[in-house]
């Protein structure tokens, strides 16, 4: 497929070689997709201590098996052995189903991801089959559908734990995650009009000749900074910030329970890695110097092989943001997501339009370029111009708000904090009267919480 192919023949999709399979084999897919999320998870805990060990000069797990490998199973069996608590004032039908309705729509989503080619290239038990499980004409609104699942567990897992930081955790999850997936689902739709499908089949193999990666660079940056927050990493892991959440939405979890919210995050970890794999770079495709080089790259079993190589480095850039970056406020991370990448993914997403609309008129390369860089100078022309009658008018108010400080200098209202009953910030021009941190000189240097001040109330006494 070219890029100057129109979209109507890209949309024809052939999905014939689903749903023709026995049922022992569906089966057999479905334990091997669940298999190999459960082995990435168990590996991608070690590799995430030891790289980020290394990185702080530390030693890292080395106790338990070879090399400490076996660590994350250790892990698992310590949390199956806690003890389960159940808090009382928690809706105890709701706390006990969050962490199954995080945890499962995470394994859902691999489904339609493709590990090889769609046409029978394998032989199981003597009969040919895909390398994928199941694929649909909206195969990707279906992972965006199930991931936006996944966070309803969060939100409920912190409103039942009956307590308020579990419940601002929730909130903050689900602020985030409305964030997000706009940006998200922005960077979808450019793939979408550039390969003309939505199956995740169809859009490997409209990757053929150049990955996705290549020619629409800002979707690629744009998910990538989506799927760190749709998964609550760091440097965005504001629900569970320890700092002033004590732990976010999985405060009052233990055992069992919390360590399904722990697997429900590595789990999406994989499967938005495995999305990223599947519409940027290449899918199961071998890299350009092994695919130039040698004919059966992305033949027989080998794209399982490139597949999970794309994952793992993926997996890695995971780590190394932990391990590079601290925790971003809250107000950054809001802002990020509506002032930065929103209106980024949705300007991209109209230059991706115009291309494809202008290639399929059958315009020529210097047409496209030379229509799209008038755009693109008209766009920042007229922002140019709004940003100088900006300045000119913020200008003008500053002077006439200075002159009538100086006609009134004596006219401006205290600032009370606690007016309403509750703390509010200052608005701008408003400032917040001084707190002393420090009691003066002579009158003492400790109080004992809870006690009495014997300096101040004899001074008091005396009438000082």
């Amino acid at each position: 497929m070219t890029a100057s192919v129109p979209l109507r023949l890209l949309a024809a999709e052939d999905l014939s070689m689903f749903g023709r399979d026995p049922w022992w084999l569906v089966v057999l897919k479905a334990v091997f997709c669940f298999a190999f999320l459960m082995v990435t998870v168990l590996f991608s805990i070690v590799w995430e201590r030891k790289v980020v060990a290394w990185m702080q000069l530390r030693i890292g797990p080395n106790r338990h098996g070879p090399w400490g490998m076996l660590q994350s199973l250790a892990d698992g069996v310590k949390l199956m052995l806690k003890e389960d608590v159940i808090v009382r004032r928690a809706d105890k039908v709701v706390y006990l189903l969050a962490p199954v309705v995080a945890a499962i729509p995470a394994f859902m989503a691999v489904a339609v991801i493709p590990f090889g080619p769609s046409g029978g290239e394998v032989s199981v038990f003597g009969h040919r089959t895909a390398m994928q499980l199941t694929d649909l004409p909206i195969a990707v609104l279906y992972i965006l559908a199930v991931a936006s699942v996944g966070i309803y567990g969060i939100v409920l897992a912190g409103w039942s734990s009956g307590s308020t930081y579990p419940l601002l955790g929730g909130l903050r999850s689900c602020a985030q995650m409305i964030s997000y997936e706009i940006a998200m689902g922005a960077a979808f739709a450019s793939v979408f009009l550039y390969s003309g499908s939505m199956s995740t089949s169809a859009i490997v193999e409209a990757q053929h000749d150049r990955w996705y990666v290549l020619l629409l660079p800002v979707s690629f940056l744009v998910y990538i900074a989506t799927m760190v927050g749709e998964t609550n990493r760091a440097p965005f892991d504001m629900p569970e910030s320890e700092g002033d959440l004590v732990g976010g939405f999985n405060t009052e979890y233990s055992s069992i329970k919390f360590a399904m919210f722990m697997l429900a995050e590595y789990v999406n970890m994989v499967t938005v890695s495995s999305v990223a794999t599947t519409l940027f770079l290449g899918g199961w495709r071998a890299p350009y110097p092994v695919s130039a080089f040698w004919e059966g790259a992305n033949h027989g079993w080998w794209p399982l092989l490139w597949f999970v190589i794309k994952v793992q480095l993926l997996l890695f850039f995971f780590i190394w943001l932990r391990g590079t970056l601290p925790r971003v406020r809250y107000d950054q991370l809001m802002k990020l997501g509506w002032k930065v990448l929103i209106p980024v993914s949705l300007a991209w997403l109209m230059l991706v339009a115009t291309v494809r609309a202008l290639r399929n008129e059958h315009y020529d390369f210097q047409h496209i370029v030379l229509y799209v860089g008038g755009g693109v100078l008209g766009v920042l022309l007229l922002s140019l111009l709004a940003d100088v009658f900006r300045a000119r008018a913020e200008k003008d108010t500053g002077e006439e708000a200075a002159g009538e400080a100086e006609s009134a200098p004596d006219e401006e209202a205290a600032f009370d904090p606690m007016a309403g009953g509750h703390p509010v910030p200052p608005l701008p021009g408003q400032t917040v009267p001084p707190v002393p941190r420090r009691r003066p000189r002579g009158e003492g240097h400790l109080i004992v919480s809870g006690g009495v001040d014997t300096v101040r109330d004899e001074k008091e006494a005396r009438g000082d």
